[in-house]
């Protein structure tokens, strides 16, 4: 399920951190929906201009990203890239994430 993106970069694993997984699970299903369609996206386009992929600063080893998960700019996901992997960390409003990503 190999996808190449703007720069060459490709994801073709995608796990999920319990951290994640609870977060998602306490969002309510219209924000689940567009978490769900982001995903989508970043699989199809690792980099595509809708999502606002950045790479946030003074995180390295491991270096996180962020992708904002709503049309409204209200909810953003992070996580790691390994390689073709990416881990994902958490899911939640854009202050938070920013804050704990």
């Amino acid at each position: 399920m190999a996808q190449a993106g703007a720069g060459g970069l490709t994801i073709t694993e995608v796990s999920i951190t319990e951290k994640f997984r609870k977060t998602y699970k306490r969002l309510p299903p219209d924000i689940q929906a567009h978490v769900n369609e982001a995903l989508h996206n970043l699989m199809k386009n690792p980099r595509p201009a809708s999502l606002r992929f950045e790479k946030l600063k003074g995180y390295r080893k491991p270096n996180i990203y962020t992708i904002h998960a709503t049309p409204n700019h209200s909810h953003k996901i992070s996580f790691e890239l390994n390689g073709s992997s990416a881990i994902l960390r958490n899911v939640d409003t854009h202050k938070l994430i920013d804050r704990q990503p």
